[in-house]
């Protein structure tokens, strides 16, 4: 069999450096793995660095899409899928996540007649507002076979009348954290190269489109500032998006003294990061998840989460993107969160104990042998 991944972005990334190692474990299988990338995350630091620091090999196609309005972006990744799998003949392609680059390979797939699986199914904000939650429905509606990371995702799959197509296997994010985390704080140099040896530091990060609109970021970065006085320094990695967006709101602006403004980080300084941490501020999934794994407290900068059983567990607060509920909401995380070693421990077992990738294997065998016996 042969299978097409295709990504676009470094989140994505990380959870295909795990499929690929659980495809490879497995001696008694035959398949051969094939990576395109759509080039919607494009500069070296959010793309190029993850493939090498995953060791993975370079992907076979890059469409270098690059960044564009939602259409347009779209549109350019479907014309170039089409070609790509017209051309390497897959007999699955497997898509991750929420972004433009998931829903493209889905249509574009089904489309040809291409069957398509969809790595973290089932997830749901239910704020039709975000770009993500329309790509996220849309995928799992068209593909032939949905890989929920949580019981509560597969639970929306089975509302929705997709139980048939679906499976539990727990989130591939675990696997990768649980796999990284103790070589990440051994190894890591970026506490060091920061100059945050000693000191106590909270971790934001920020880039989605809601959080960068002009009249909400300038409330966003003032309340970060506010944050940031609870602290010795404050990290922000950050997003060529929101470097961008904070140029055009002022070319002037200046980082705050206390801040640490950086280039986005690879995966195993980020989670040497999140470890040393004593909150991280966020609106990315991906990184509540981290968090959530690792025992350190978050506040989420969004109005709603899919991370649903990190809210639960008192370890995560949906604070919103208005500048006085973010600091209130730190201040009562700091004051109430659990320890660590319990969210961790609550953590693994939500997401799988770090088995996503061998569960997935398994259902993609089964529904091989399953095509096979039509």
């Amino acid at each position: 069999m042969r299978i097409v991944h295709v990504v676009g972005a470094r989140p994505q990334f990380v959870k295909l450096a795990v499929l690929v190692r659980a495809v490879d474990a497995d001696a008694g299988l035959d398949w051969q793995q094939v990576v395109v990338h759509t080039g919607q995350h494009y500069d070296e630091s959010m793309s190029a660095r993850f493939f090498e620091e995953f060791g993975l090999a370079p992907p076979a196609r890059n469409l270098a899409v690059g960044s564009g309005p939602h259409g347009a972006q779209t549109g350019q990744m479907l014309a170039g899928l089409e070609t790509a799998f017209a051309e390497l003949a897959p007999d699955l392609v497997i898509v991750y996540g929420d972004t433009n680059s998931t829903l493209a390979g889905a249509l574009a797939a089904v489309k040809m007649g291409i069957p398509v699986a969809h790595v973290e199914a089932g997830l749901r904000s239910f704020n039709r507002a975000m770009p993500e939650e329309i790509n996220r429905v849309a995928t799992d509606h068209v593909a032939d076979l949905l890989l929920a990371p949580t019981r509560e995702a597969l639970a929306h799959l089975e509302r929705e009348g997709l139980a048939a197509r679906s499976h539990w296997v727990g989130d591939v994010m675990a696997d990768a954290v649980l796999r990284a985390s103790d070589r990440a704080r051994r190894d890591s140099e970026a506490r060091v190269r920061l100059g945050l040896a000693g000191r106590r530091f909270a971790l934001a990060t920020v880039h989605r489109a809601q959080a960068t609109a002009p009249a909400v970021l300038a409330g966003l970065l003032q309340a970060l500032d506010e944050c940031a006085r609870d602290f010795d320094a404050l990290v922000l990695p950050l997003h060529p998006r929101t470097r961008a967006a904070i140029q055009a709101l002022d070319p002037d602006w200046q980082a705050p003294p206390g801040w640490i403004v950086c280039e986005p980080l690879g995966h195993a300084d980020m989670l040497a990061l999140v470890q040393d941490a004593a909150v991280v501020l966020t609106d990315s999934g991906g990184l509540q998840k981290e968090a959530f794994l690792l025992g350190t407290p978050c506040v989420t900068l969004r109005e709603e989460t899919e991370w649903t059983e990190s809210v639960l567990a008192g370890g995560n607060v949906v604070a919103g993107l208005a500048p006085g509920s973010v600091v209130n909401a730190l201040h009562r995380l700091l004051a109430c969160a659990p320890s660590r070693s319990a969210l961790a421990a609550l953590a693994a077992d939500c997401y799988g104990q770090g088995q996503a990738g061998a569960r997935i294997v398994a259902a993609l065998i089964a529904f091989r042998e399953g095509r096979d016996d039509d």
